[in-house]
């Protein structure tokens, strides 16, 4: 079987990485469509070793397309994704817009894969927020094992996760501080060149930030929402790959040696845990790779059945595109999902 997919927000970071990975991964397609505003009508992008010239999402038809990968914010997945779903064509988004709708799948696959049946509702998956999805992933074995009851995250996120133009502005920032030029912030609240900020997203009234508070939300509806969790989010000069130091209290008693081994088998993660200089994994390693890593894995001896880990990810594929993609794989691997044209 193959699928005709379309990919919407395919000149953004999140969108090439989606066309990447569905190349690399070789997934069945029939044809790949690349769709964005009318303002990039016939830009370039490449699929595989072809390049592919982007339509307007406005006038797209999706009535013949099986699957549409979604990355192009929350304004336009509210406004799009319901269309596009009427259409038969089943969205799996990357915004925020759909992930707390009682009808619509918060799929992380290594975590909740079953959850994904539930897309006929509304024909829309969620993809997570970026620095949920590494977290769960790590999370879920070891939740299943001694039954976390606490969790406290502090996030260290790369400007990639604000899109090209926090990408562009780390750069020229960086570029005039060598050189003595004025530090513009424009993307940012602060300048955020050799400098973290410690706010993402909008503020609340509880005085956490939307990121935050996502997170929460989030990896209740994804893995158990008995979890109670606290979490600091940081932008930090780094291009690509989210960090997070994890604090976690179990119910059970779970040591670090047995909580290593419980990981090295739990899919999507790699455990690179030596008690020696370089012996961990840093963003700059993770960028391109589709593991979440866990390193620094320790027992905390403040709380009874504590366990502290290092959790790193490249947040453009685990944290969205590759998320999205290993979606599509289950609809497709649970036989969910039937194409509409018959391969001839």
């Amino acid at each position: 079987m193959a699928y005709k997919v379309a990919v919407v927000g395919a000149t953004g970071n999140v969108g090439r990485e989606m066309l990447d990975i569905l190349a690399e991964r070789r997934f069945p397609v029939s044809e790949v469509v690349a769709l964005a505003s009318s303002r990039s009508i016939g830009a370039e992008v490449s699929f595989g070793d072809r390049i592919l010239k982007c339509k307007a999402l406005d006038s797209y038809d999706f009535s013949d397309t099986d699957i549409c990968l979604m990355s192009a914010g929350g304004s336009v997945a509210k406004e799009w994704a319901p269309r596009i779903g009427a259409q038969g064509c089943v969205v799996i988004d990357n915004s925020s817009a759909w992930r707390m709708d009682p009808e619509v799948p918060l799929v992380v696959p290594e975590v909740n894969a079953g959850a994904a049946a539930g897309f006929a509702k509304k024909n829309i998956i969620a993809n997570p927020n970026c620095s949920t999805a590494q977290l769960v992933v790590a999370l879920k074995p070891l939740h299943e094992a001694a039954t976390i009851k606490r969790v406290v995250v502090s996030t260290y996120q790369s400007v990639s996760g604000a899109g090209k133009e926090g990408m562009d502005e780390l750069f020229a920032q960086t570029r005039s501080v060598f050189v003595s030029d004025p530090v513009e912030a424009k993307k940012f609240p602060k300048r955020i060149a050799f400098n973290l900020i410690p706010h993402i997203d909008v503020f609340m009234e509880d005085g956490f930030t939307k990121e935050e508070w996502k997170m929460v939300a989030e990896t209740k509806k994804i893995l158990d929402p008995k979890i109670k969790l606290v979490a600091t989010c940081v932008r930090v000069p780094v291009f690509i790959g989210h960090s997070e130091a994890v604090n976690i209290e179990f119910e059970k008693p779970i040591s670090a040696d047995e909580a290593r081994d419980i990981l090295r088998e739990a899919p999507g993660l790699l455990v690179i845990d030596k008690r020696e200089a370089g012996g961990y994994i840093t963003p700059h390693e993770a960028a391109g790779e589709d593991a979440t890593y866990v390193s620094r894995i320790r027992e905390d001896p403040t709380v009874d059945n504590g366990l502290v880990l290092w959790c790193v990810s490249d947040n453009l594929r685990k944290g969205a595109a590759l998320n999205a993609v290993q979606i599509a794989e289950t609809l497709m691997n649970r036989k969910l999902l039937t194409p509409k044209q018959k391969a001839a």
